[in-house]
């Protein structure tokens, strides 16, 4: 069994877990969420990501010796598992606070901006140039505030970290942004750091592997756009029904 299990999609926040894992070789299983397909509200992945959102771990050999242990939002899981494997978060209060803050800076900011700046430039059914506008300068004022930050050092919070594992992959798709690195020296140069690591290398190849899709189908924006709390609770009630059913058979 893997100490790990990834429930996963090649999303900036599945590639934050991925990039994690093969940066500290931990042993651990990919599982697909096509949330394109609607994966992400089977009944067996809501009980481990309640919010119906990529991604989630089940950690079979938590550090207490006890029953697995599941996490979802990929921050948490990132500061969970820098704390199981004692890598890439300082363990000094200061160095500690330093990371932390960059980590809630992306998962509050850099992730939910660039998430809207993605739907409305490249996803939404008609343009709406406000929102065009707002995302995109959003971004923009993001990306300065990270290129300030890096003038003078090397990663995120000084040392690589988790912070840089979170940001990175939202950087990745600037140009579908509308940004230009070449606004930004400090951040292009610690982009390229970053690309050039073996273990990030392995986290996009793996992505390839796993979905080599490069469009989104008008059936996915369909499911993954839209979404009201009626469409989790569909399947929440059929798998209460089949369990139901399930005892009652066994009864007789």
């Amino acid at each position: 069994m893997a100490m790990i299990d990834l429930y996963y999609w090649t999303t900036p926040n599945g590639h934050k877990i991925t990039i994690f894992l093969e940066e500290t070789a931990l042993l651990y299983r990919l599982i697909p969420v096509n949330i394109g397909k609607g994966e992400q509200f089977n009944p067996e992945f809501l009980r481990y990501a309640p919010n119906n959102r990529i991604p989630a771990i089940v950690d079979n050999a938590p550090v207490d010796g006890g029953a697995p242990i599941s996490v979802f939002e990929s921050g948490a899981i990132l500061q969970y598992l820098a704390e199981k494997s004692g890598r890439f978060l300082p363990l000094d209060v200061r160095g500690r606070a330093e990371v932390m803050q960059w980590l809630f800076w992306q998962v509050a900011g850099l992730g939910p901006m660039a998430g809207q700046n993605h739907h409305f430039v490249q996803y939404a059914p008609e343009q709406i140039p406000y929102a065009v506008d707002r995302y995109v300068k959003e971004t923009n004022r993001l990306y300065g505030a990270l290129n300030r930050r890096l003038a003078d050092r090397e990663f995120v919070a000084g040392e690589y970290s988790i912070a840089d594992m979170a940001c990175y992959p939202w950087i990745v798709p600037y140009e579908r942004q509308r940004q230009n690195l070449d606004d930004f020296p400090h951040l292009k140069r610690w982009f390229a750091a970053i690309a050039a690591r073996p273990a990030v290398r392995r986290a996009y190849e793996l992505a390839k592997k796993v979905n080599a899709e490069a469009r989104m189908s008008e059936e996915a924006k369909k499911i993954l756009f839209g979404q009201t709390a009626s469409v989790v609770a569909e399947p929440a009630a059929r798998a209460r029904g089949t369990k139901r059913g399930a005892r009652t058979e066994k009864v007789k």
